[in-house]
């Protein structure tokens, strides 16, 4: 079966987690390539603001606003959105978080946080979304993910964990979605400056621009293809660390990541 790249005449696009980063210049991109784009976040004055840039673009920005860890909120964004622009053709399932961890050696809030929002934010988007596009036989959906989630680092033991559930759950979820005509899509990215990084007290290797990772994911939305990991180089790398024996795995990565002192 082939699988449907989708275009701004087949609907409009559906951008969660929209409000700052990567969920908000991905939007912005949509919508300078002629998308109607609504986008989500909790905060609707924040929507709203990003919507009134979008004036004079090619496509528009529409607000929504919606809490991605409330089941029956997102279903009623996804039946506003359907009910006022027609169809959502593309869904881009981006919202997330980096949440702090306080505690030495196990922070149970923070991965209760990363979990609410990086995985099941994920999982009620994708029940909302999905119901519609199996009924008509066609749709294209992208879960941002990370490259952080293809092996474990330090101090990354929640925001790792629940990127890595969202990896395996989009492998898992690609086979349904196939036989549905539906077209899934997992983004990796590795470092990119975003208000979410920039707390980061760690070195970020290849650190890309805001910009250049929302082209390089709407260009992926284009050509299609199950994973768009950017910069290739530290996909690639990433990758092949994984492959290590353990043991050689946990002494390459103590020195390339130190952890420091826990704070």
């Amino acid at each position: 079966m082939s699988l449907p790249r989708m275009q701004p005449k087949d609907g409009v696009a559906w951008v969660t987690g929209a409000s700052s980063g990567i969920g908000e210049a991905v939007s912005l991109e949509l919508a300078r390539r002629g998308w109607t784009v609504a986008i989500t976040a909790r905060r609707l004055e924040q929507l709203e603001d990003i919507a009134r840039r979008a004036e004079g673009l090619p496509g528009r920005i529409v607000a929504h606003a919606g809490d991605v860890t409330e089941t029956a909120a997102m279903q009623a964004v996804v039946d506003g959105i359907e009910s006022v622009h027609g169809p959502i053709a593309l869904a881009f399932l981006n919202a997330g978080i980096a949440p702090h961890v306080h505690s030495g050696a196990f922070d149970l809030a923070a991965f209760e946080q990363a979990f609410a929002v990086n995985l099941f934010g994920v999982a009620k988007g994708l029940a909302a979304v999905l119901a519609s596009m199996t009924r008509r036989g066609r749709g294209q959906i992208a879960v941002n993910a990370s490259i952080a989630g293809y092996g474990g680092m330090p101090r990354g033991a929640a925001y790792g964990a629940s990127k890595a559930a969202a990896i395996h759950l989009c492998e898992a979820l690609k086979f349904d979605c196939d036989r549905f005509g539906i077209r899934l899509q997992l983004v990796n990215p590795g470092f990119v400056d975003t208000p979410l990084t920039r707390g980061n007290c760690y070195p970020m290797p290849l650190l890309m621009p805001l910009e250049e990772a929302a082209r390089r994911i709407v260009d992926g939305f284009a050509r299609g293809g199950f994973e768009i990991a950017f910069p290739r180089r530290l996909a690639w790398f990433a990758k092949a660390v994984n492959c290590l024996p353990y043991p050689a795995y946990f002494w390459l990565v103590a020195r390339l990541m130190p952890r420091g002192k826990p704070k």
